[in-house]
């Protein structure tokens, strides 16, 4: 799956891949495999993309093209 989403919003934000991959604790290259759609893209760094960017997964995801998150749960984590 190709989320051309997180690659929009890198640039909209002038920020390298590195920034992002240090965020993630994964490798650079491993990062623009996840651009790329060539490696598909673990959940929780899906979570945490939405998080930085403060967007929802399902913008991320193109299910919305509402860029604002949804309110926190009030549940437990």
């Amino acid at each position: 799956m190709i989320l051309e989403r997180i690659r929009m919003l890198r640039e909209d934000h002038d920020i390298k891949q590195q920034e992002i991959a240090e965020l993630l604790h994964i490798k650079q290259t491993t990062y623009s495999k996840y651009e790329l759609g060539k490696v598909n893209i673990p959940l929780d760094a899906i979570m945490i993309i939405a998080d930085y960017y403060e967007t929802s997964v399902d913008y991320l995801l193109e299910r919305t093209d509402v860029t604002e998150p949804y309110p926190k749960s009030r549940r437990k984590k």
